[in-house]
């Protein structure tokens, strides 16, 4: 009597479970929808990264911390990029910090002539000082020969024009402006003859 031989293949539940964990025999996962989300692919990425560099330990102990520290520098990045852009924006105005506000200090859509008139009438030379100091802006603007902004200091320009008359008239100004330097008749017509000799270094 012929006998058939006895079935003797045996699951291998450790190597199946092997194969069952290795991604590249997860053949149905092009079939599912993800449900994870892109900080969660890019943790992820960034973990592996991580471990092939420091260890599995450091990239679970650490890789969401970094990951956050590298988000928080991004926005800090992003903030400094708009202050340099726009500064106006981050600026907070204080009432009766200063005769006139810093937001006042523009060199467009004012009549310099009329404004400075007024002020002298007035004998409101400090008033006079800053309207023919900013007129002296504008007129260099014009004629491109320096970059006006806002946000720019008045010695950033004094190394735009670099002539020894602008020089003197711009500390004339921050003397006044910031300095609490008294602004009088006399001064005024100092500024106002360095500011023929400016006009004068640019004609052609």
């Amino acid at each position: 009597m012929i006998t058939s031989p006895a079935d003797t293949l045996v699951c291998d539940t450790t190597q199946l479970a092997v194969w069952q964990s290795d991604p590249a025999y997860d053949y149905g996962r092009e079939l599912m929808a993800s449900d994870i989300n892109v900080f969660e692919w890019f943790n992820r990425w960034f973990g592996k990264i991580l471990q092939k560099i420091f260890g599995s330990h450091f990239a679970e102990e650490y890789s969401e911390l970094i990951l956050i520290g590298i988000a928080i520098l991004l926005l800090i990045l992003i903030i400094w990029f708009v202050y340099k852009k726009r500064p106006e924006l981050f600026m907070i105005s204080r009432k009766n910090a200063l005769p006139y506000a810093v937001e006042e200090d523009t060199i467009y859509g004012v009549d310099f002539a009329r404004g400075i008139a007024d002020a002298l009438s007035r004998s409101d030379y400090r008033e006079a000082v800053r309207l023919l100091y900013l007129q002296t802006l504008k007129q260099l603007s014009d004629e491109k020969r320096i970059d006006w902004q806002l946000y720019k200091t008045p010695t950033q320009y004094v190394y735009e024009v670099r002539m020894p008359a602008f020089r003197q008239l711009t500390n004339h100004f921050l003397r006044v402006r910031y300095g609490n330097f008294e602004a009088t008749e006399a001064l005024f017509h100092v500024m106002q003859s360095l500011q023929e000799e400016v006009k004068k270094g640019g004609a052609v």
